[in-house]
């Protein structure tokens, strides 16, 4: 029996205990703060609410009970803080742990007794912007860390890096990375805390996250709006040039995107992973999508469904401006429109190529020659996890099993973490723990999102059995 195993019920109420009376409470208090990220909020810094939660953050951090702990927030010239934590180990070898505290904005559509800066506790729900996304992750890595020295189980050196640039692209941290590249060192294994669940019923790890190219598509066809009755007929709408450019990208029936260069070959491992989780999920899948009435998915097949999100293309316009609300829109035909086009495109696909031939594809032969224009705005290339070791496997099982009661289960996502991509290029021997507690219903980035309490206790949990498994491991290595 290992010493993590002998003190495993102690170890699981403590978690629970600290949950409930210290961490959900302060999570409460991080809600209230609407530091969102820079690009919702250019003048984050006059506005002081980064430094704000920041400093909530670093607070707590200070008062744990953690063997030489050294803690700091660095900032770096107009650029956001980040919570740099630094914890000696038994061992040489190091931990990297990673999680932001940055958030994305309100959005609308939240139920009238929630909001996003009101915490609001619901059915062991803690509803707010930011808690799930990611404000838990620095008090579940410490909280972990903190269990395995309360109980004298050892670990190796661990690092906690905290940003606060991750919903904007993470564009701020490759500075603070070279910055810090000495005092980081060279980790064998790197947990991130900032993922999805397939389901509350165990330990999820993420295999893939799928990259993206956005940009905005600018249409104009007039120098100026005109009455529509003088210009429908005439003057080409946007609506039409829009179709026929998208028509470009994909097919408008199955949302198949059908640009050479934007699809690439499934690795089997991946595709059979696919069909374990989809034996797992079944109906839970589609419950986690808020469909309205009889709205279908796009497919009847959940395997293709899940391999649709995690490793396929597909486009989304996530923005429109030039069109007036409602109570203002007159009978004028429409001068000029921008898009927000955000394509996920696949773990190994290159975004900077993918990026111009979208540029390319759009812009080249206008229809009606209006006045096309499309700007880049993000590129970023996804990634993909390298061959799971042996001993991380059965470590994940392990801990899965003493938590949850249910073996650990490995999925691709769809979003994009840029720092797993960072850190597959600087660190390409590392092994990789990408879970997170964003589970059916918890909505991240829309409205009513939440942390769900007794899965974050157990997600905890999970850390640090992964941890002293990872010490079991390399305790005798030079």
């Amino acid at each position: 029996m290992s010493h993590f195993e002998r003190h495993f019920s102690a170890i699981q109420r403590d978690i629970a205990t600290g949950w409930d009376e210290e961490l959900v409470p302060l999570l409460q208090e991080y809600i209230k703060i609407p530091n969102k990220s820079p690009e919702f909020d250019p003048q984050w810094e006059e506005h002081g609410y980064m430094q704000q939660a920041m400093n909530l953050i670093f607070n707590w951090v200070q008062k744990q009970p953690i063997d030489g702990m050294h803690v700091e927030i660095i900032t770096l010239p107009k650029r956001t803080p980040l919570l740099f934590v630094e914890i000696p180990g038994q061992i040489a070898e190091t931990i990297l742990l990673y999680g932001h505290m940055d958030k994305q904005p309100e959005t609308s559509g939240w139920d009238i007794d929630k909001g996003p800066w009101k915490p609001t506790l619901v059915d062991n729900k803690l509803y707010g912007r930011g808690g799930a996304d990611d404000g838990y992750s620095t008090f579940a890595s410490l909280t972990a860390i903190a269990m395995l020295q309360r109980y004298h189980i050892p670990h190796a050196r661990c690092v906690l890096l905290i940003e606060g640039c991750e919903e904007s692209g993470s564009f701020d941290l490759p500075f603070y990375l070279e910055q810090l590249d000495t005092k980081i060192g060279e980790p064998n294994f790197v947990i991130c805390l900032d993922s999805c669940a397939g389901n509350y019923e165990q330990m999820w790890s993420t295999t893939s996250l799928r990259g993206m190219v956005s940009g905005k598509l600018e249409i104009q066809v007039t120098r100026e709006g005109i009455h529509s009755g003088l210009g429908s007929g005439v003057v080409p709408p946007i609506e039409i040039i829009l179709r026929q450019l998208l028509d470009r990208i994909e097919d408008s029936r199955t949302g198949k995107i059908v640009l050479p260069g934007f699809e690439v070959d499934i690795p089997k491992l991946r595709i059979e992973q696919t069909q374990q989780a989809a034996k797992i999920l079944r109906n839970d899948f589609l419950r986690a999508y808020p469909f309205v009435e009889d709205t279908q998915p796009v497919s009847s097949d959940l395997n293709e469904l899940i391999l649709n999100r995690s490793w396929r293309s597909q486009l989304s316009i996530t923005g429109i401006e030039g069109y007036p609300a409602l109570i203002n829109a007159g009978n004028v035909t429409l001068p000029k429109a921008v898009f927000k086009l955000s394509m996920r495109i696949p773990p190994t696909a290159k975004s900077g190529q993918l990026s111009e031939i979208l540029k390319t594809t759009l812009e080249k032969n206008p229809p009606f020659k209006a006045k096309i224009t499309f700007t880049s705005t993000e590129r970023a290339t996804g990634w993909h996890a390298p061959p799971l070791a042996e001993w991380l496997r059965d470590a994940n099982e392990r801990a899965s099993q003493y938590f949850f009661n249910k073996s650990a289960l490995y999925i691709g996502e769809g979003g994009l973490i840029p720092f797993m991509g960072m850190l597959g290029k600087k660190f390409p021997q590392a092994q990789f723990l990408i879970t997170g507690v964003l589970g059916p219903g918890s909505n991240a980035h829309g409205p009513n999102e939440f942390l769900h309490i007794p899965y974050v206790k157990g997600i905890t949990g999970c850390v640090a059995s992964v941890i002293a498994s990872h010490y079991e491991t390399f305790r005798g290595c030079k």
